[in-house]
């Protein structure tokens, strides 16, 4: 359902608020580039630092400016708090999203009959297809293989997962567990073709706010079997997926922007602008992949 390359859009600010009109033109060049999706306020989209009513209203900005094309917009609304993920998630259902992007619960570390009850109860108050999201490395826990393949099995709006664990092995596990119907997305947009060498079926990427028609199309060609033009792509764009976290996502990606022109590189605390230092070496990446003169 959910397969191909996702945008993990940014959310644009100008002094101090959210900026509608720069948000709506990302969307447009991600409508341009031929992505097949966008997940606003995802980590991406600085959701931890964004009010209620904010949240809402960039999902409904990004609904409203996906209207009429094919893009498929696939909500962040997942939460450390159920309550509040049922919340955000049914009025992403209200503004017309096409899914919702649940990530695990984060701080409170719950265990996995947490996780499973925390899940299964968004997805009995939606009707929205809903992809979990496990990434350890911030959340502080991973949704195991196990209560995948049981969610996968009980719930039938559960449909995938983005897994940023870092490991190809985990994508064969959650394969062979949760069958050939569940969709598997790189959380990693280095390792979109390991994943998808394994049983991936895409990508919800940073690096496509960038680059979006070379992403897209670098995951089309490897699951049409052109593995080499797919090798290719990645080789080429392998330093900006590495420079795009040289520091904290998405300060990177929003400096790389600002520097194409594309809006500004504001964020809200506690994070902080790029480094000279990071600014100087992420200046030459986007020279040597051919972005800047």
């Amino acid at each position: 359902m959910f397969t191909g390359t996702y945008t993990a859009i940014v959310t644009p600010f100008r002094n101090g608020a959210v900026d509608e009109a720069a948000l709506r033109e990302l969307v447009r060049r991600q409508i341009k580039g031929g992505v097949d999706g966008v997940v606003p306020v995802g980590t991406t989209g600085e959701s931890p630092t964004v009010d209620f009513e904010e949240h809402i209203r960039i999902i409904e900005i990004t609904v409203d400016a996906a209207r009429g094309s094919a893009l498929k917009v696939m909500a962040g609304t997942g939460g450390n708090a159920t309550a509040e993920a049922i919340e955000l998630t049914q009025a992403a259902e209200a503004a017309g999203a096409d899914g919702s992007l649940q990530v695990a619960p984060y701080y409170n570390r719950p265990t996995q009959e947490g996780l499973y009850q925390h899940f299964k109860a968004v997805a009995a108050a939606t009707k929205l297809p809903l992809m979990l999201y496990s990434i350890p490395g911030r959340c502080g826990v991973e949704i195991g293989i196990e209560t995948c393949a049981r969610l996968a099995s009980e719930c039938r709006t559960i449909v995938g997962i983005k897994e940023a664990g870092g490991n190809a092995d985990r994508v064969s596990q959650l394969r062979a567990a949760c069958g050939p119907k569940f969709t598997i997305l790189s959380g990693d947009d280095s390792l979109t073709l390991p994943f998808m060498s394994v049983g991936g079926q895409g990508v919800i990427s940073v690096a496509s706010n960038i680059v979006p028609k070379q992403v897209s199309t670098m995951v089309r060609a490897y699951a049409a079997g052109d593995h080499r033009k797919a090798l290719k792509l990645h080789q080429s764009l392998y330093p900006l997926f590495k420079d795009l976290f040289i520091e904290s996502n998405p300060v990177p990606v929003k400096a790389a922007l600002a520097l194409l022109g594309v809006g500004t590189e504001d964020v809200r605390l506690p994070l902080v602008p790029l480094s000279d230092k990071s600014r100087a070496i992420l200046t030459q990446t986007l020279k040597n992949v051919g972005l800047l003169r």
